[in-house]
C-alpha cells in the first residue's frame, strides 16, 4: 500500500495523480458510504466503518477512508466507470482536509493508533457481547463485520510503516474471521450454530428441518470440495451444479419455512418432535411437483422423481428433489415466466441427481457427472443464460412493443415450445446451434445466420424455416372477437335469423313457428350455421397462417379438415334443404335447378341436420355430465386424445375446466333467464314492429333522387332497408350487455343480502348490536381448542360448568385486547380524538371483581347522569316515578350496566382504599344494606335518592384526587370520604343517631373533632393513599379514569366516532363478524403468507417542499389536505401537542410527523407499508392471545409489549415468542426496482425507503442492482461489463458509536446474479418476478403502491387463508379475491364518480363473477395467490411486452386455464386509491382499454372462449373484452344511424318516405336508440352502483347519491369516459399502438392548460365530436321526417349530448376552467405551441409539429392491412361532398360532372395554399413586400369570386355553410389518407404540404373549441358554478373550495404583509 504516515504533507505517489482533477463542488454532499459508484461497491463497507467510528476516533476514520481510496484506485485505476472520477476527486479533497485536522489530534503513530483502536473495539463490542446475558445476533454480525474491516485497514497501515502485527491481534482476528463467515446476514432464520437459542430457532419443527437437511449421508461430494461440519444437501447441490451461494442460502431458508409450516399444520400441538415427519414433506412435494408430473404425463415421459427402495433414504431424496427445483427456480430469472421450460431443465437435472446417487456410469465407463459442472455460477451461465439470450433477442425485436406481435416470440411462445416432445431435441447438454432447436434464429436473424458457419456436424440454419409462433399468433384484428367467441355469435345470429323469419311470415306471433311453412323456413338457420362454421374455419387458417412452418402436422391437418368439413356442409345442407320443398321459390328453386328437379324429400334434410348436429348433441350431453367431460379432457390416453382431437386441440392448458353440477345449474339458470328476457325484448320491441315498415318501404318505388344516383333502378330500396335495420341489428348484438347489467344487479344484490352485507351500517345499528359483538368476535377470530371439542361425557360437562366463569373472563379479555388495538390504531391514524379514544376503549386490565361486562364508555356515556336525575326525582312514595325508572333501566341495557358498574367500582375502590377496621365495618354495613334493598327491589322506595347528586359530586372529587394520587392530597381525600359518609348516613339512609360510628371507635367525639387533621384518631385516618396496588399500576389508573369518565360525561356519545371513515370501518368490521367465514386457527397453525409490493419511482414520503409549494392559485398540498380532512388535522395537532402549523416547522421531529400525516392521506409507499405492517402487529397480538396464560392474559399484551428489558434478556419471553411466530408466518417484501440507483444518486426516495426499513425491522426491500465491472482488452480499451443482481436488504441497527445517531444503514442479505437486464417485458411484472424469490409462505398477497390496509381487517387474515383448505366447487381456491374500499372518493366529484364505479365493480361485480358465474379472474390487487401453485406455473402475472399490458388479469386467465379456482370473499377489505382528475382518469381508462384490446387478441381469451362451456363462455365474454366491444358498438350505433340518415337525407329518399306513416312513427328505432342512450350516459354503471350502495348504506342513501351525481354531471363524465374506452380499444384492435400510460397519483388541484387538453383528447374525442356535430347539423338542415315531431328530439338528444360532452367535458371538469385570466394564459400558450416548429429533441409538449409526428407513429407499424383499413375508413368523409354539392342553389343538374367540378375547386384551393406556402419560404425573408402583395392578391381574388358567385347564380348564406360542410370533411379525409401513405409522400416531397394543411385544420378545431369556453369565461357565475360542481362532495365534508382557490393566495399575502 502506497501510504505515507504523514498523510498528505507530501504529494501522493504518481500512480494516484491521475485522479487529481478538478472536482465538482456539489459532489461534496454526496460523500457518503451509500453514494458509491457501482464499480467501486467493494469500498462501501469501509466507508460505512469510517462513518461509524468517526465520533470515537477521527484519525481512524481518516485512515479507513484513505484505505478505501487506495482500494478504489486499484479497482478502477483509469477512472473509467460511471461517476468514478468525480467520486475519487471528492474523496481525495476530503482526505486532504481531514489529514491536517486529524493529524493534530493524533497522539501516536498511525499504526499504534490503529492497533489501539482495534483492541479497544474488540474489547468493547465483541468481548462485551460475548459476556452479555443475551447475545444479540444482529449486533454480533455488525460488530464482526466492522472488526474485519478495521483489521484490513490496520494491516495496510502496518505494512506501510513496517510494523509487525501483535500476536494478540492476529489471534483475535482468526476468531473474528471464523465468526464473520458464520454470522452472515440473515433474513428470518439465523442458521448458524450460535443462534440456536434464538426464539424462532427453538421451534422443534425448524430444528427437525435443519437436522433433516443436514443429513448428507451417502451423498458423493466432489473431490476438490472442502466439506464443512454443517453443510447440508443444498450445499451438495451447489457443489454439483454450480448454484450461487446466496441463492442457496435464500432457498435453504425458503425450504425450511415452507416445510416447517406444513409440519406444524400436520401436528398442531406444539410437542417436541425431534424428527421430521414424512407426511409434511409429501404434502409440500405434491404441490411443488404437481405441474411437473402433469407435464411429464402430457409428453409421455416418465418423471425423474425416482425414490430409493431403502426407506430411510426416501426423505433425503425428497428433500433433494425439492431443493433442486427451488434452486433452479430461484436462479431462473426471466425463465420463471416459462414454467414448462423450468420443467424441462428440472427433468434433466433431477435425472442427473438420480444417476449420481444410483452410481450410474456413462457409455465410456466413467461415473455419471452433471452435464454442466459445479464451477462457480455454472448453472447461471451454462443453463439459464443461453435461454435468456433467446428471450432477450426476441424482446429486442419487439422494439419496445412497436413491432407487430406476429413478428417476434413472446414469453408464451417460447414456453409453449416445451409443450411438445420436440423440446427434447434440445438434448442435455443443450445444443445451442442446432437449427431445429429452440434457439433457432427467427425472421430478422435468418439473414445474418447465412453468413456464419454452422458448427461441425450441424446443418445450416438457413435450410429450414425459423422456429416462431406455434400455437397462436397475435394479430391486430377485430376478427378475434368472432374467432374467440364463435359459439356466442353463431347463437345470436341464428336467433336473429329465426326471429326475423317468424316476424316476416304469417301472423308474426311466436306460435306461428308451429306452422309447417314457417317452421321449414326457420330450419334454414342450419345453413347459416354451416356458413358461420366455414367462416370460423377460414378465419382460423388466416389468423394462424404465419405459424404454418412451425405448426405441428396434426394441427395443420385439423385446421384443413375443419375447413373442408365446413365447406362440405355448406354445400350439402342447402341442397338437401332445397329438396325439402314441394314448390320452392327463390334461393331454393335456384339450388334445385342446379342439381335437378327431383322429388322433394324433407327427411333427407332432417337426416343431414341430425348428422350435422351430432357433435353438438354429444357436447350437450357432456355438458350435463361435467365430471365425465372433465376426465376426458384431462386424460392422456392416446385413444381419448384422438377422440377429443376434433373438438379441441390437445393443448397442455385448458383441460378439464368444467365445474361441479351445482355451480353449473346456477350459472346456467342465470343465463337462460337473461337470454329469454333479451330475446323477448328484441323480438317484441325491435324486430317485429320493424317488419311492417320494411315491407312498405320495399314496395315503394322511388323515381326522383336529389343527387347523382348510381343505381336508380335498384329494387326494394335496399339502401333504405340497410339504413333502417343497421342500428337495430347493432343494438340487438349490444343490448345483452344491458341485460347483463340488470340481471347482475338483481342477482348480486340477492347474493349480497344472503351474505348479510349491510346489516350493520350506522352507528345506531352498531350500538344496538354491540352486546353480541364479543360472542361473534370469539366465534370468528378466537381459535377453538381442539381438546375442548373432543371431550365428551359427564366429566367434560362438569368441567365446562366449573370453568364457565373463567372462560368468559378469558374471552372478554381477548375481545378487549383486540378491540383496544383497533381503537388505538384509529387514534394513531388521527381518525379520532383523545376524548373519543377514551370513550371507545374497553378496560385493558380487566377487573373481574366487578363480575360484570365493562362496555366501552361511548355506549355508557351520559347514562349515569340521566339515571341520577331520574332517581333524585323519584320520591319514596312516587310509584309512577319508580316504575318509570325501573322500566328505563330494564329497556336500556347500557344504562343498567353503567349504574351497576359505577356501584361495583365504588365498592371496589372503598374496599381497596380504606384500611381502618372500624371504617371498613361501617362501609361494609352500608353496602350490605344497599345490596339487601337491591335484592328486595325496594331500593328507591326505602332510600332517599334526592341526595344522590350531592353524593356524586363528592365521589367525583374523590376520584379526581385518586387520579392525581399525590400524598399531599390525603387531607382532602379524608374530608371527601367523611362528607360522603355523612351524606349517605344522614341524607340517604336517614339515620340521625351516630351509634354506628360510636361503636366503631369505642368513644364519642364531635364532628369537628372527627374531621380535625391534627387528631390522629380521626375517621379514615388509615388509608391506602397514595394508592399502591400489588398488581399493575396502569390497571388502577385505567379503572379510575374510566369511572371518572362515566360520572362526568354528560353529553351523549351517539356521534362517537364523528369521523366518517372511522364509522365506516367500525361498522364494516362489526358487520363482517356476523358473515360466514372459516374459523380462525391459532397463529402457530395458520397458513403462512407473504406480501409483495412493486415500486418504481412514485412518492415514498411527501417532502416539506412538495407539501408547502403552492400551485398557480397559491394552494399547497398541505393546505388542501387540511381543508379536506379538517377533523383529522385537528386530531393530529392534538396528538403531537402543537396548536398550529408554524410550530411544527421548528424542528425536524415535528416536520417528520407532519410529512407522515400528509403522506398517509396520499397514495404513497409509506401509507401502503404502514397498512401492510398491520398484519404483523395483528399476528403478534393474536399469537399473544393464543399462548398467554390466564394471568398474562389478564395483564394484557400492552404489558408484555412494554416489558422490553425482559425481551432483551430472554429469548423465551412472551414477546420474543410472539415475534418469532409472526416471523414464521408473515413476510413483507417491497420490490423497489430503482433503489440501488436512487441510493447511489443520493435520491431522497432512497433515504425515505431506508427510514421505512428502520421503522419496520421486518420489512424487506428487493431491488435490481446494476454494477459496472470494467475490464481491459488487449488494446487497453475499457469495456464496461454491467452485471445485474437481485438484491434483498434490511435495515441495520444503529451503532452506539455512530457519528450520526439518526443515520440508518441497510444490510445486504442476499445478492443473486442475473443473466442480464431483468426488464425484458412489461416493467411491473418483471419487477415482481425478480423479487418473488425472496417471498415466503404458502400464500402471496399482491399489493400495489396505491393501497392501504386496516388493523381491524388484519385480524381476519387467518380466516381468509383458511379458504385455501376449503373446496369451492370441485377445486380448492388458487386465488382468493378480496373486496376493496376506494379511499379517494372525497377529493372531488370526479373522484367520487370513480370511487362509486370502482366500488360497485370490486363488490357486487366480482361477487357475481365468483359465484354463480365462476369467471372471476385476477383484476389487480389485493388478491391472495396460492403461492406454490403459481410459482410452478409461471408466477403471479405475465410480462410479454404490450401483449400483457394488463398483466394482472392474465394471472387469473393463466390460473383458470391451468386448473385453478378464483373465489371472492367480502368479509375482509383493504383500501385502494384511484385517480382523481379527469386527465388522470382518462389516462387510466386508456391504459385499461388498450389492455382489453390486447386481451382480445390474446391466446388466453381465445382458449377460455373455446374451453369454457357455452354459458360460462358468455360470462367470460360479457365481463371481460365483451364489455369494451359493446361500448364500442354503442358509439358505432350513433355513427351508423347518422350516416344512414345522411344517406337518406342527401339522396332525397327521406323526403319521399316521409309520407309513410310507419316511417313517421318508427318505434323500434326509438327503442334501439334509447338502449344506446342507456349505455352512453352511464346507467349501465349506475345500476350495480345503486344496488350496492343501497345494500350497504340503505336505498335512501343510494337514491340521494344518484341524484347528487346527476346534479354534478355524472352523465357527462360517463359519456366522456365512453369515448375514451371506444377510441383506445378500437385503435388497438385496428392498428395496435397500445402502450403503458403512467397516470400519476397526486392530488389534482391544478389547472390543465388548453394545449395539454388538446393533445390528450384531440384524436379520441374532439375529432369524433366535430364529425358527429357535422352529421347532426347536416341532418338538421336537410332532414324532413322528424321535423315537427317529438321523436326527433327523443332520438337525437342523446347524440347532441354526446357531441357536447366530447367537445367540452375536459374544460368543464378542469379546475378554474372558466376563469378569465386562465383563459388568456391558455390562449397565449396555445398559440405558442401550435406555431412552434418541431424537430429532433423538441418534445411534443413544446411543439405541435413534434406532437403531430408522434401521434402518427403507430401507423408506421400497422402494416399493409392497417394502411388499407385507414384509407377505407377515411373514404367516409367524401360522402359529405358528394351529397351536399347537389343541394346548392347554384347546382340544378344531378350530373356526375358537378361532383367532378367540386374536386377542381378543392385542387385549386390546395394549389393556392401550396403556392402561398412556397412564397412564404422563398420570399418572406428577402422580398417581404412582394410576399405581402401576393397574399393580398390572393385574398382579393377569393373575395371577388365569392361576390360574383353570390351575385350571379344567387348563392345564399346557406350555400356557403353547405360548401364548408361539404369541403372541410373532404380535406380531413385527404389528410387521413396522406398520413396512412406517409412513407410514399415523404419520398415524393409532398409531406410538408400535408403538414401545413394539417396545421390549418388543427387551428380551426382549436378555435371551435376555444371560442365557447372563452365566451362563458366572461361570466363570473360560470366559474363559481363549475367550482361547486367539481368539489361538491368535498363541501359536504367541510371543504370550502373557494377558500382553497382564493384563500391560499390571501394567506400568502397576509404572511407577506406581516413580514413587511
Amino acid at each position: 500500500m502506497a501510504y505515507n504516515r504523514r498523510g498528505f504533507d507530501q504529494q501522493p505517489p504518481g500512480r494516484l495523480t491521475y485522479t487529481q482533477t478538478s472536482g465538482t463542488p456539489g459532489m461534496e454532499s454526496m460523500m457518503d458510504s451509500e453514494v458509491v459508484p457501482s464499480s467501486l461497491e467493494e469500498i462501501a463497507p469501509i466507508l460505512r466503518v469510517a462513518n461509524e467510528v468517526e465520533a470515537a476516533n477521527p484519525r481512524v476514520a481518516y485512515l479507513c477512508r484513505f484505505y478505501a481510496f487506495e482500494k478504489a484506485h486499484k479497482l478502477d485505476p483509469k477512472s473509467s466507470g460511471r461517476g468514478v472520477r468525480q467520486f475519487k476527486t471528492v474523496l481525495l479533497q476530503r482526505l486532504k482536509r481531514e489529514d491536517q485536522t486529524t493529524l493534530a489530534g493524533r497522539k501516536k503513530s498511525d499504526a499504534r493508533e490503529m492497533q489501539n483502536f482495534y483492541q479497544h473495539y474488540y474489547r468493547k463490542y465483541i468481548q462485551a457481547l460475548l459476556k452479555a446475558d443475551k447475545a444479540d445476533r444482529t449486533r454480533f454480525t455488525k460488530a464482526y463485520q466492522t472488526a474485519e474491516v478495521l483489521f484490513d485497514v490496520l494491516k495496510a497501515v502496518n505494512s506501510t510503516e513496517s510494523v509487525e502485527m501483535a500476536d494478540e491481534i492476529l489471534e483475535a482476528h482468526t476468531k473474528i474471521t471464523e465468526k464473520t463467515e458464520m454470522y452472515v446476514p440473515y433474513n428470518i432464520l439465523p442458521l448458524d450454530p450460535d443462534s440456536s437459542t434464538q426464539a424462532i430457532m427453538r421451534y422443534p419443527e425448524i430444528q427437525a428441518l435443519v437436522s433433516a437437511l443436514r443429513n448428507t449421508r451417502g451423498l458423493p461430494w466432489p473431490k476438490d470440495y472442502m466439506k464443512k461440519v454443517h453443510d447440508d444437501i443444498l450445499d451438495w447441490l451447489q457443489a454439483i451444479f454450480g448454484f450461487q451461494k446466496d441463492s442457496v442460502a435464500n432457498q435453504r431458508e425458503h425450504l425450511i419455512l415452507l416445510l416447517s409450516n406444513a409440519y406444524i399444520r400436520q401436528f398442531p400441538n406444539p410437542e417436541q418432535h425431534s424428527k421430521l415427519d414424512d407426511r409434511a414433506v409429501t404434502e409440500v412435494m405434491k404441490k411443488l411437483f404437481k405441474n411437473y408430473k402433469k407435464w411429464c404425463k402430457f409428453l409421455g415421459r416418465k418423471s425423474s422423481l425416482w425414490l430409493p427402495k431403502i426407506q430411510q433414504d426416501v426423505q433425503q431424496r425428497k428433500l433433494l428433489y425439492m431443493g433442486l427445483y427451488l434452486l433452479i427456480w430461484g436462479e431462473a430469472a426471466n425463465l420463471r415466466f416459462m414454467p414448462e421450460c423450468l420443467c424441462y431443465i428440472y427433468h434433466n437435472m433431477a435425472f442427473e441427481v438420480y444417476g449420481i446417487l444410483a452410481g450410474s456410469v456413462t457409455p465410456d465407463g466413467k461415473n455419471m457427472q452433471p452435464a454442466y459442472g459445479g464451477e462457480k455460477e455454472a448453472f447461471l451461465w451454462k443453463v439459464v443464460h443461453p435461454i435468456y439470450k433467446t428471450i432477450a433477442k426476441e424482446a429486442e425485436k419487439s422494439k419496445g412493443g412497436r413491432t407487430k406481435h406476429s413478428q417476434w416470440r413472446n414469453y408464451d411462445d417460447l414456453n409453449e415450445y416445451f409443450w411438445s416432445p420436440d423440446c427434447f431435441r434440445l438434448g442435455w447438454p443443450m445444443r445451442v446451434l442446432d437449427d431445429t432447436s429452440f434457439f433457432c434464429p427467427s425472421d430478422d436473424d435468418k439473414k445474418s445466420a447465412t453468413s456464419e458457419k454452422a458448427a461441425p456436424g450441424e446443418k445450416s440454419a438457413t435450410n429450414n424455416h425459423p422456429l416462431g409462433k406455434i400455437n397462436f399468433v397475435e394479430i391486430d384484428s377485430y376478427w378475434h372477437i368472432f374467432r374467440s367467441f364463435d359459439r356466442m355469435w353463431s347463437f345470436f345470429i341464428l336467433s336473429l335469423q329465426a326471429m326475423i323469419i317468424i316476424a316476416w311470415n304469417g301472423s308474426g306471433e311466436l306460435s306461428s313457428i308451429f306452422d309447417g311453412v314457417v317452421f321449414k323456413k326457420v330450419l334454414s338457420i342450419f345453413i347459416t350455421a354451416a356458413v358461420l362454421k366455414l367462416a370460423q374455419a377460414v378465419l382460423d387458417i388466416a389468423l394462424m397462417w404465419k405459424a404454418r412452418f412451425s405448426m405441428p402436422f396434426h394441427v395443420k391437418l385439423r385446421y384443413l379438415l375443419k375447413a373442408l368439413s365446413a365447406a362440405a356442409w355448406v354445400v350439402v345442407l342447402p341442397i338437401t334443404y332445397s329438396y325439402s320443398w314441394n314448390n320452392p321459390s327463390g334461393f331454393e328453386e335456384t339450388i334445385k335447378n342446379w342439381f335437378g328437379n327431383g322429388p322433394s324429400s324433407p327427411s333427407l334434410f332432417i337426416l343431414a341436420v341430425v348428422i350435422y348436429l351430432s357433435p353438438n348433441i354429444l357436447s350437450a350431453l357432456l355438458f350435463l355430465l361435467p365430471f365425465i367431460r372433465r376426465n376426458l379432457e384431462r386424460s392422456d390416453y392416446k385413444i381419448v386424445k384422438f377422440i377429443m382431437w376434433w373438438s379441441q386441440l390437445p393443448l397442455y392448458v385448458g383441460r378439464g375446466m368444467h365445474e361441479d353440477p351445482l355451480s353449473l345449474i346456477k350459472y346456467t339458470m342465470f343465463w337462460v333467464l337473461l337470454i329469454a328476457a333479451k330475446l323477448a325484448f328484441s323480438y317484441y320491441l325491435e324486430i317485429k314492429p320493424l317488419v311492417g315498415p320494411t315491407k312498405a318501404i320495399m314496395e315503394l318505388h322511388v323515381r326522383r333522387y336529389e343527387w347523382h344516383e348510381f343505381f336508380p333502378q335498384a329494387n326494394s330500396n335496399i339502401g333504405v332497408v340497410i339504413a333502417l335495420w343497421s342500428p337495430i341489428i347493432l343494438v340487438y348484438f349490444m343490448d345483452t350487455q344491458i341485460w347483463y347489467a340488470i340481471f347482475s344487479t338483481i342477482f348480486g344484490g340477492i347474493y349480497g343480502a344472503f351474505r348479510r352485507l349491510g346489516e350493520i351500517r350506522t352507528l345506531s345499528m352498531l350500538r344496538s348490536r354491540f352486546p353480541s359483538l364479543p360472542g361473534a368476535f370469539n366465534d370468528c377470530l378466537i381459535p377453538q381448542e381442539i381438546s375442548e371439542s373432543t371431550k365428551t361425557g359427564i366429566n367434560a360437562t362438569l368441567t365446562r360448568r366449573l370453568n364457565k366463569e373463567a372462560t368468559n373472563k378469558e374471552d372478554t379479555a381477548r375481545f378487549a385486547q383486540m378491540w383496544n388495538k383497533i381503537i388505538t390504531t384509529f387514534r394513531e391514524e388521527d381518525l379520532i380524538s383523545n376524548r373519543e379514544r377514551d370513550l371507545l376503549l374497553m378496560p385493558c386490565w380487566s377487573d373481574f371483581d366487578l363480575n360484570l361486562i365493562q362496555w366501552p364508555p361511548f355506549l355508557l356515556a351520559s347514562k349515569l347522569p340521566i339515571a341520577l336525575d331520574m332517581a333524585k326525582d323519584s320520591k319514596g312514595k312516587d310509584r309512577d316515578r319508580q316504575r318509570e325508572l325501573q322500566k328505563r333501566l330494564n329497556a336500556d341495557i347500557y344504562m343498567l350496566c353503567a349504574v351497576q358498574e359505577c356501584y361495583a367500582s365504588c365498592k371496589n375502590i372503598m374496599n381497596l382504599l380504606v384500611l381502618g377496621e372500624s371504617e371498613k365495618t361501617v362501609i361494609t354495613e352500608i353496602f350490605e344494606k344497599v345490596d339487601h334493598h337491591i335484592k328486595e327491589g325496594d331500593l328507591i322506595r326505602v332510600l332517599d335518592m334526592s341526595a344522590l347528586p350531592s353524593l356524586t359530586d363528592h365521589f367525583i372529587r374523590l376520584i379526581e384526587l385518586l387520579k392525581r394520587n399525590k400524598a399531599s392530597d390525603k387531607k382532602k381525600l379524608v374530608i371527601e370520604l367523611q362528607n360522603m359518609l355523612e351524606v349517605v348516613k344522614k341524607d340517604i339512609l336517614n339515620e340521625t343517631d351516630s351509634s354506628m360510628l360510636e361503636s366503631s371507635h369505642s368513644g364519642s367525639y364531635g364532628v369537628h373533632e372527627a374531621i380535625a387533621p391534627q387528631n390522629k384518631h380521626y375517621l379514615f385516618a388509615e388509608l391506602n393513599f397514595p394508592v399502591t396496588v400489588e398488581t399493575e399500576e396502569l390497571a388502577w389508573k385505567e379503572k379510575i379514569t374510566r369511572l371518572h369518565l362515566l360520572l362526568t360525561e354528560k353529553e351523549s356519545a351517539m356521534d362517537v366516532p364523528s369521523n366518517l371513515e372511522a364509522r365506516r370501518r367500525l361498522s364494516f368490521f362489526a358487520n363482517s363478524l356476523f358473515m360466514d367465514m372459516p374459523v380462525a386457527p391459532k397463529v402457530r397453525n395458520m397458513i403462512s403468507f407473504s406480501i409483495l409490493t412493486p415500486y418504481y419511482i412514485e412518492d415514498v414520503l411527501f417532502s416539506m417542499d412538495a407539501l408547502e409549494k403552492p400551485n398557480e392559485d397559491g394552494v399547497s398540498i398541505l393546505f388542501y389536505l387540511q381543508k379536506i380532512y379538517p377533523d383529522e388535522w385537528k386530531n393530529f395537532r392534538e396528538r403531537v401537542g402543537l396548536n398550529n402549523e408554524e410550530e411544527m416547522k421548528g424542528g425536524s421531529v415535528w416536520e417528520e410527523k407532519l410529512r407522515h400525516w400528509a403522506s398517509y392521506r396520499g397514495q404513497t409507499l409509506t401509507k401502503t407499508v404502514r397498512g401492510m405492517m398491520y398484519y404483523r402487529q395483528a399476528l403478534e397480538l393474536q399469537a399473544f392471545l393464543d399462548i398467554a396464560k390466564e394471568d398474562e392474559l389478564m395483564k394484557g399484551y400492552k404489558a408484555a409489549d412494554s416489558n422490553t428489558e425482559e425481551y432483551l434478556r430472554n429469548e423465551r419471553s412472551l414477546l420474543a415468542q410472539c415475534q418469532a411466530v409472526a416471523d414464521m408466518k408473515f413476510t413483507y417484501v417491497v420490490s423497489c426496482q430503482q433503489y440501488g440507483i436512487q441510493k447511489r444518486s443520493n435520491d431522497a426516495r432512497a433515504h425515505d425507503i431506508l427510514k421505512l426499513m428502520a421503522t419496520y425491522p421486518s420489512l424487506r426491500v428487493a431491488y435490481i442492482d446494476e454494477v459496472e465491472e470494467p475490464s481491459y482488452g488487449r488494446s487497453e480499451k475499457v469495456r464496461d461489463n454491467v452485471s445485474y443482481y437481485s438484491v434483498l436488504v434490511k435495515a441495520v441497527p444503529k451503532s452506539a458509536d455512530a457519528s450520526d445517531r439518526d443515520q440508518n444503514l441497510d444490510q445486504v442479505i442476499y445478492r443473486i446474479k442475473l443473466p442480464g437486464p431483468a426488464l425484458l417485458g412489461e416493467g411491473k411484472p418483471e419487477n415482481q418476478n425478480h423479487a418473488i424469490i425472496f417471498t415466503r409462505g404458502e400464500g402471496l398477497q399482491t399489493i400495489d403502491m396505491n393501497q392501504d390496509n386496516y388493523m381491524e381487517e388484519a385480524f381476519k387474515m387467518r380466516n381468509l387463508l383458511q379458504e385455501f383448505l376449503v373446496k369451492h366447487g370441485v377445486r380448492t381456491p388458487t386465488i382468493l379475491g378480496l373486496r376493496e374500499h376506494i379511499f379517494t372518493g372525497s377529493v372531488s366529484s370526479l373522484a367520487w364518480f370513480m370511487s362509486n364505479q370502482e366500488t360497485s365493480f370490486v363488490t357486487i361485480g366480482q361477487r357475481l363473477l365468483a359465484n354463480p358465474l365462476k369467471v372471476r379472474f385476477h383484476y389487480g390487487h389485493p388478491d391472495v395467490f396460492e403461492r406454490l401453485f403459481h410459482l410452478t406455473r409461471g408466477g403471479i402475472s405475465k410480462a410479454s411486452k404490450i401483449v400483457n399490458l394488463s398483466e394482472d388479469i392474465f394471472a387469473g386467465f393463466n390460473s383458470t386455464l391451468r386448473g385453478g379456482n378464483v373465489t371472492h370473499h367480502e368479509y375482509i377489505q383493504v383500501g385502494k386509491g384511484r385517480d382523481v382528475g379527469l386527465n388522470q382518469i382518462s389516462l387510466f381508462e386508456a391504459k385499461i382499454a388498450n389492455g382489453n384490446g390486447e386481451q382480445t387478441m390474446s391466446r388466453d381469451i381465445y382458449r377460455l372462449g373455446h374451453r369454457f362451456d357455452f354459458f360460462r363462455m358468455l360470462s367470460c365474454y360479457f365481463t371481460t373484452v365483451g364489455f369494451y366491444f359493446n361500448t364500442l358498438l354503442t358509439v358505432l350505433i350513433v355513427y351508423v344511424f347518422l350516416y344512414g340518415r345522411l344517406y337518406l337525407v342527401l339522396s332525397g329518399l327521406e323526403r319521399v318516405l316521409s309520407t309513410n306513416k310507419a316511417m313517421m312513427k318508427n318505434n323500434p328505432l326509438q327503442v334501439a336508440l334509447a338502449s344506446q342512450s342507456f349505455v352512453q350516459i352511464g346507467f349501465l354503471m349506475a345500476l350495480p352502483m345503486i344496488m350496492e350502495i343501497g345494500l350497504e348504506r340503505g336505498f335512501r342513501s343510494a337514491f340521494t347519491d344518484f341524484v347528487l351525481m346527476q346534479l354534478q354531471l355524472a352523465s357527462v363524465f360517463f359519456t366522456f369516459s365512453l369515448g375514451t374506452k371506444t377510441h383506445y380499444y378500437g385503435r388497438t384492435l385496428l392498428r395496435g399502438g397500445a402502450q403503458y400510460r403512467a397516470t400519476g397519483r397526486g392530488f389534482v388541484v391544478f389547472h390543465a392548460k388548453f394545449a395539454e387538453n388538446y393533445r390528450l383528447y384531440s384524436r379520441s374525442h374532439f375529432v369524433k365530436g366535430i364529425e358527429l356535430l357535422i352529421l347532426l347539423v347536416v341532418y338538421e338542415i336537410f332532414g324532413e321526417s322528424y321535423r315537427s315531431s317529438l321523436a326527433y328530439v327523443v332520438i337525437t338528444v342523446s347524440m347532441w349530448f354526446m357531441v357536447g360532452t366530447w367537445l367540452f367535458a375536459p374544460f368543464l371538469f378542469n379546475p378554474s376552467g372558466f376563469e378569465w385570466q386562465k383563459i388568456v394564459d391558455d390562449w397565449t400558450d396555445w398559440k405558442k405551441w401550435i406555431s412552434n416548429r418541431g424537430g429532433i429533441g423538441v418534445p411534443a409538449e413544446k411543439s405541435w409539429e413534434s406532437w403531430w409526428e408522434k401521434d402518427q407513429e403507430h401507423l408506421l407499424s400497422s402494416g399493409i392491412r392497417g394502411t388499407i383499413m385507414e384509407i377505407l375508413l377515411a373514404f367516409r368523409f367524401f360522402i359529405y361532398q358528394f351529397g351536399l354539392v347537389y343541394h346548392l342553389n347554384i347546382t340544378n343538374s344531378k350530373s356526375f360532372l358537378v361532383y367532378g367540378i367540386s374536386w377542381l375547386v378543392i385542387f385549386a384551393g390546395l394549389l393556392v395554399m401550396k403556392g402561398v406556402s412556397y412564397c412564404k419560404r422563398s420570399l418572406s425573408n428577402d422580398y417581404q413586400l412582394a410576399f405581402r402583395l401576393i397574399k393580398g392578391l390572393v385574398f382579393v381574388t377569393f373575395l371577388s369570386i365569392l361576390i360574383i358567385i353570390i351575385a350571379q347564380p344567387h348563392m345564399t348564406v346557406k350555400d356557403i355553410i353547405v360548401c364548408i360542410l361539404a369541403l372541410m370533411p373532404t380535406g380531413w379525409g385527404m389528410l387521413l389518407i396522406a398520413q396512412a401513405l406517409k412513407p410514399f409522400l415523404r419520398r415524393s416531397g409532398f409531406w410538408s404540404s400535408v403538414r401545413t394543411l394539417a396545421q390549418y385544420y388543427e387551428m380551426i378545431m382549436g378555435m371551435i373549441l376555444f371560442t365557447p369556453v372563452a365566451f362563458l369565461a366572461w361570466f363570473p357565475f360560470v366559474s363559481e358554478f363549475q367550482t361547486r360542481m367539481l368539489f361538491n362532495q368535498a363541501f359536504s365534508r367541510g371543504l370550502q373550495i373557494f377558500r382553497i382557490l382564493g384563500g391560499g393566495q390571501k394567506k400568502d399575502k397576509d404572511k407577506s404583509s406581516r413580514n413587511n
